[in-house]
């Protein structure tokens, strides 16, 4: 679990279609480095939000650390476009000695959105994205949180079209990488996972009602049929 505050901006070393070696797992592995600031307690298995995606550390120096993707991450997320020199937002998962400053992150990438456009307002920076898949506007909404590359940012407007705007404030523009990247390219989504649990809870409640015979969705359901048709034989 992680809280959307980004501790470091590492810079991809090399990034690997098929790696062969024992810590690549003969698939895509990604090494990044300028990371000596969070892995001073580094582990073999831990997870590090590495623009927002949960990745398990396979192989660490003091400077550099390597991950792992399956073709899953690759589909979900802005992986496929890290190149050596790409910069990337690292935070390490949350422990009992870190405050809780964001949300709660899962790490787990719903979708990607692309950076339609920026504007200045004073010192903070407007941002607009348009999500790629559709079916998860539903959980994006205004004042609610959305990590976006990993950033735990609160929606500040919706179009009617699905398009969704943040601000950011002159702290974080120097703290994660998402200003370095230019209009058009692609972020990293994870909605409100409490969202998802809201509507899947709500659904199958519904769904059980519908289906129980006796279930006092069905009572209510019966009542309303029995009175229209009384009416409709009252004419």
């Amino acid at each position: 679990m992680f809280t959307g505050i980004v501790e470091h901006i590492g810079t991809v070393a090399e990034y690997l279609e098929n790696d062969a070696s024992e810590a690549g797992g003969n698939g895509v592995s990604v090494l990044i480095k300028d990371a000596a600031p969070i892995l001073a307690d580094c582990h073999i298995g831990d997870s590090i939000a590495c623009n927002g995606i949960c990745l398990t550390v396979t192989e660490f120096t003091a400077d550099s650390f390597k991950v792992g993707i399956a073709p899953e991450t690759v589909y979900r997320t802005e992986v496929s476009s890290w190149k050596a020199g790409s910069k990337i937002n690292l935070e390490r998962a949350i422990s009992d000695d870190r405050r809780y400053g964001g949300h709660y992150v899962q790490g787990h990438v719903d979708s990607v959105a692309s950076i339609v456009s920026r504007e200045h307002d004073g010192n903070s920076i407007n941002f607009k994205f348009k999500l790629r898949d559709q079916e998860y506007e539903k959980y994006v909404v205004e004042k609610g949180f959305v990590a976006i590359d990993g950033v735990s940012l609160t929606v500040s407007k919706m179009d009617p079209d699905g398009c969704f705007y943040i601000s950011m404030i002159a702290h974080t523009q120097t703290a994660v990488a998402l200003p370095l990247k230019p209009d058009g390219a692609l972020v990293n989504i994870e909605t409100d996972v409490n969202g998802k649990l809201v509507e899947k809870q709500v659904a199958q409640y519904l769904n059980a009602q519908l289906e129980g015979e006796s279930s006092p969705l069905q009572r209510v359901l019966e009542r309303i049929i029995e009175s229209k048709l009384a009416s409709i034989s009252n004419k």
